[in-house]
């Protein structure tokens, strides 16, 4: 099949969650013998070319702004990409809604990732939240497939807008580096340390590990790993604490990543914004022992594979958690072995590619579309296939 990926800012992933999907599926169809493009943010990522692990690269310009940058690159994908003769158009995030159907002019197919409730970030004011807003009901028309990462975003779609969605989890990769250069780096000593990774944005909740974290009395320190675009003020905010023992890494990517990842104490992720974190899953297929708020997207990720905090004290409860699992190495090391355990049985970057292979190709021949649950069954736990460099998600 001849397959275009748009939306994101393209690949090798160095950003986002989307990005980091990106990546990991189009690598893996192309090496089944697909014929895959990604359409690529030209600024953002300079140094690709015209292909990437067997992955074509098509790197476009945009508006560099916050509230155009996406849209402006996606238009230009999207008109670029109506005389590739694709079979497949994947788009990611919700605000390219009113493109998807254009594609569709030409006799592609399409699929439109719609993530978690978009217009609930931050970032978003105004206008712009009133257009993502109603872009989650354009979003129920424009595309052939409408694809939930999570069952509780499956959930919503049907609930407030009638409409059917087709379940597909994001995957990780069950993978360690015992190496500790990146440690000494940062003066850090294996588990010595909590990790936060993502985008340092207020729906992400860096600002409330910080406040939990300074109420814990520890000698593990606090490691935030991540950055972000048109963020400066929260950032300098973040960045203000007087605790010694919190550490800004910056972005973090390749080796140094998987070494923060493989060596730390527990992972925390404190956002509670609807739709699958790819962090989470790629701490889970760290072994690392992950404590998330209780939203109910994180609770169908983690199950009883890991630990969670929640209710009004939010803080307190979180410094709470916190204290308990750094005096209990027992329980930590038994929530590590069941998140390895429960990404290699369901959130598997193996079966999510077979099961999008099996997609595509309904809906090339008009057949009936099964679900991800059904495409499992029978199925046993599987090695899964090389993955592409570990890189860090949000």
């Amino acid at each position: 099949m001849k397959i275009a990926f748009l939306g994101s800012r393209g690949i090798p992933a160095r950003y986002s969650g989307f990005e980091t999907f990106y990546e990991e599926l189009a690598v893996r169809l192309a090496g089944r013998g697909h014929d895959v493009t990604v359409y690529n943010r030209s600024h953002f990522i300079k140094d690709t070319g015209k292909e990437y692990r067997g992955v074509r690269i098509v790197s476009l310009p945009c508006i560099r702004t916050k509230h155009l940058e996406t849209i402006t690159h996606t238009l230009l994908s999207t008109l670029h990409a109506l005389f590739g003769r694709y079979d497949i158009v994947y788009y990611c995030i919700v605000g390219n809604a009113p493109l998807v159907w254009l594609p569709r002019l030409f006799g592609a197919k399409t699929l439109l990732n719609v993530d978690g409730s978009d217009w609930a970030r931050e970032k978003w004011k105004g206008f712009a939240r009133w257009y993502q807003r109603r872009c989650e009901r354009v979003a129920v028309t424009t595309p052939n497939v409408v694809i939930a990462d999570a069952k509780g975003v499956q959930d919503r779609y049907r609930e407030l807008y009638q409409a059917a969605s087709v379940f597909v989890p994001y995957g990780a990769n069950i993978r360690r580096d015992e190496r500790t250069d990146a440690l000494q780096k940062w003066q850090l000593t294996p588990n010595g340390y909590i990790l936060f990774v993502g985008r340092l944005v207020p729906e992400n909740g860096a600002h409330l590990l910080l406040d939990a974290f300074g109420q814990v009395s520890t000698s593990k320190k606090l490691v935030i790993a991540g950055d972000a675009s048109y963020s400066e003020e929260y950032k300098r905010e973040l960045k203000s604490t007087t605790d010694s023992r919190v550490i800004f890494t910056g972005y973090a990517f390749g080796d140094e990543y998987a070494q923060l990842s493989s060596h730390a104490y527990l992972y925390v992720l404190p956002s509670a914004i609807d739709g699958t974190r790819p962090a989470l899953l790629d701490q889970m297929g760290f072994s690392n022992c992950v404590l998330v708020r209780d939203s109910a997207v994180n609770m169908e990720v983690v199950g009883n594979c890991g630990a969670s905090y929640g209710g009004d004290a939010e803080t307190e409860n979180l410094a709470g958690e916190l204290t308990e699992l750094i005096g209990d190495q027992s329980r930590v090391a038994v929530l590590r072995n069941k998140a390895s355990t429960r990404i290699q049985n369901f959130y598997n970057w193996g079966f999510i590619t077979e099961f999008y292979e099996d997609l595509f190709s309904r809906l090339r021949k008009g057949s009936d579309v099964v679900s991800y649950d059904q495409h499992l069954k029978g199925r046993q736990p599987c090695h899964q296939e090389d993955a592409p460099e570990a890189s860090p998600r949000s």
